[in-house]
């Protein structure tokens, strides 16, 4: 039985009881009224169209539930892994495009294949790699950079798009000044709706309640405003010169990118061909890549520069018997009759304009359930897409583990890390052939779900049957909800991730540790959009530093303090006991990586007292040692020998006493070198070694 559910983790659900069905029942709506609306958020956070969010909440979420380790975990989309898909496909793809949801899709694969050897070869340990300042320096830097990325759909104006997150945002920054006030009151109004009734009545869904108010007020006032007419309609000759360049632009950039695209697919065949020629081929084909990978970022600048001009123009419009023509604001030719409306550049496809005097919303969104599709492979950007999927796949393990532990604390269930990491593995390999991106588990979803007394997965599984009830029959009422609503619900969950005290702690703990975790916080940030780069270089940090202890321990000449106990000479500003007998405290492993610092440290010890004539290495604090360190004992132990110095170890632990006594060490030092503790030790030595001083 224990062997099958191994295999079959959902078994342990059953039997069920009508109480614990009524109680899944109850929080599986529940966690579905928060999950609706927040996939849509951070599908539009992953730069993709709102019904993949929603495609990301069904098969995930039942895969996850069944195969995972927690009964209260909710899998899903989240915000941290919605923005690393983004800046992980932004480089091979335009946001929105039917290449860059290919890429994303395939990232998912990528992630959950990842998890899942993870899982079946039992490595979660590898997480450890990630230590405490550097994921609270990455999430606070992440949650920032989400939460900023709102900024333009909360006040209506365009993001730039670049590979420079800060210079994007101080584009936003610039167009404060032309803020869409609309667009704003259903921000700040769906901000205070969705606070009041978590403070008044928490009971309520407060993410939904503004999410169904906020799309009844945007129809009933007809938010969105949009019309579409060709650009022969605009009578604003230096704007259909810059909507032109623009356009043309644009159409570039994406002949570029799709012959990137087409130009890697076919360095990746030719590399999976072999042969020298193949080889050499590809290579050239290659070297092709740059120039072109140069000349679409320069465009990329140009258009995010032309795209903030346009939408700082305001055209009126003046109704026609062809429809609607349109000039600057304000200067309609004499005899016409304007609407008084500002219309705004909103975008332009195949000569023909987008204008808005509203604000954006999330439109049209398919109807129905996502079909079987096998992703499609790109192998050269698998290759480059591999750090960042590496990366995702740690930082989604650690979220969904750290979440399942702590609801664990309350309900006292048993997580296994390694058939989370299957769970987690399964959702996203299953999920990427029903359209979905990658998906982990989610705090505040699985929060609710405990709060609420979901007993079993099944919980999951019915919110993932609502979800499955919007894609059939409710995504024609979601077209007019605000695009600022969203914003305004993603920037309340990330932001509320950021924590300082952590780090403030960490500064009193350990002071290296915590300015790793600033440097991960500040070059998450610079790096930014490809933040996988920030904790990247966080854990390259961190394993330097602990390489660096583990090869430099502490080690200190030790005396007697006023209480009768021994403590560091220069640590307490003590006097030595003896200039013959030299008593020194070595704590870290004696191996490859540490033998040169003992080394070190037993000859400075001779340099300090030129009249030693016994080392004492207290030896407590050695907890393991290997050949290096084996070999480096019955050498210094020889050449001191030979320089009229004895060499001595006290307290030794087992395992390293039995090792040198395996080696031959012991017997060829003699015995009478290895004492059980430092106080015999010391006692014998001082008496051995008189100091004539």
């Amino acid at each position: 039985m224990n062997r099958l559910h191994s295999v079959l983790p959902f078994l342990r659900w059953f039997p069920m009881s009508a109480a614990g069905i009524r109680a899944d029942l109850l929080a599986g709506i529940t966690v579905a009224l928060i999950l609706v609306p927040q996939s849509m958020a951070y599908a539009q956070l992953a730069g993709l169209p709102v019904v993949f969010g929603l495609y990301a909440s069904f098969v995930p979420v039942i895969v996850a539930s069944l195969w995972g380790s927690s009964s209260q975990l909710h899998t899903g989309p989240v915000a941290m892994l919605s923005l690393m898909s983004a800046a992980a496909v932004l480089p091979f793809a335009t946001p929105g495009s039917p290449e860059f949801i290919q890429i994303s899709v395939m990232l998912a694969l990528m992630v959950g294949v990842l998890r899942l050897a993870l899982g079946l070869f039992k490595l979660g340990a590898i997480v450890n790699l990630l230590s405490s300042p550097v994921i609270v320096g990455f999430t606070n830097a992440a949650a920032l950079i989400i939460g900023l990325s709102q900024l333009s759909k909360i006040i209506g104006v365009p993001f730039p798009r670049s590979d420079f997150y800060l210079a994007d945002l101080w584009g936003v920054v610039r167009q404060v000044g032309a803020t869409h006030w609309p667009t704003l009151a259903f921000a700040v109004g769906a901000y205070v709706l969705i606070v009041l009734l978590g403070r008044i009545m928490p009971r309520l869904p407060g993410v939904l309640v503004a999410v169904v108010l906020a799309t009844i007020v945007s129809a009933a006032i007809g938010f969105e405003q949009k019309v579409e007419v060709p650009l022969t309609q605009v009578h604003v000759p230096g704007e259909v010169a810059a909507i032109g360049a623009y356009a043309a632009t644009a159409g570039r950039i994406d002949a570029l990118t799709r012959q990137i695209a087409a130009t890697n697919r076919e360095v990746a065949r030719l590399e999976r061909a072999g042969g020298l020629d193949n080889i050499t081929r590809a290579a050239d084909i290659g070297k092709a890549l740059r120039p072109l990978q140069h000349e679409r970022t320069l465009l990329k600048a140009q258009n995010n520069e032309r795209r903030i001009a346009l939408h700082e123009l305001r055209l009126e419009g003046v109704k026609t018997p062809a429809g609607l023509d349109f000039y600057a604001y304000g200067k309609v030719p004499a005899g016409m009759q304007g609407d008084g409306k500002a219309w705004r550049f909103a975008r332009v496809a195949d000569g023909t304009v987008t204008l808005s005097a509203g604000g954006a919303v999330v439109g049209a969104i398919p109807t129905g359930l996502p079909g079987f599709a096998v992703p499609e492979l790109n192998w050269r950007v698998m290759l480059a897409l591999l750090p960042a999927a590496l990366v995702m796949a740690l930082i989604g393990f650690m979220e969904a583990t750290s979440i399942s532990k702590a609801i664990a604390t309350t309900t006292g269930e048993r997580i296994d890390a390694s058939k989370e990491l299957v769970g987690q593995g399964l959702a996203n390999i299953a999920g990427s052939f029903f359209g979905s991106y990658t998906v982990s588990g989610s705090f505040s979803r699985s929060a609710g779900a405990a709060r609420t007394g979901a007993k079993t997965g099944l919980f999951a599984i019915v919110s993932a049957l609502v979800v499955v009830l919007v894609l059939l029959f409710f995504t024609p009422y979601l077209y007019a909800l605000p695009q600022a609503v969203l914003a305004v619900i993603v920037m309340m969950a990330v932001f509320s991730l950021i924590r300082v005290a952590p780090l403030v702690r960490a500064w009193r703990v350990d002071r290296v540790e915590a300015l790793i975790g600033l440097v991960t916080f500040a070059a998450t940030l610079w790096m930014a959009p490809a933040i996988a780069n920030g904790i990247l270089l966080g854990i390259v940090l961190t394993l330097i530093a602990y390489l660096f202890k583990r090869m430099k321990p502490r080690a200190e000449i030790v005396a007697y303090k006023a209480d009768g106990t021994l403590g560091g000479v220069r640590a307490h500003g003590l006097a030595a006991i003896s200039q013959t007998v030299v008593p020194v405290r070595f704590d870290g492993a004696l191996t490859f990586a540490s033998v040169a610092y003992f080394e070190d440290v037993v000859l400075d010890v001779i340099a300090g007292f030129p009249r030693a004539q016994a080392i004492l290495i207290i030896g407590s604090g050695i907890n393991s040692i290997d050949a290096s360190g084996e070999e480096k004992v019955r050498e210094l132990a020889k050449q001191l020998h030979d320089a009229g110095v004895e060499l001595y170890f006290s307290g030794l632990k087992h395992q390293v006493l039995s090792t040198l006594e395996r080696t031959g060490v012991v017997d060829e030092c003699g015995r009478e070198r290895f004492l059980p503790n430092k106080e015999q030790a010391l006692q014998t030595l001082l008496a051995r070694y008189p100091d004539s001083s």
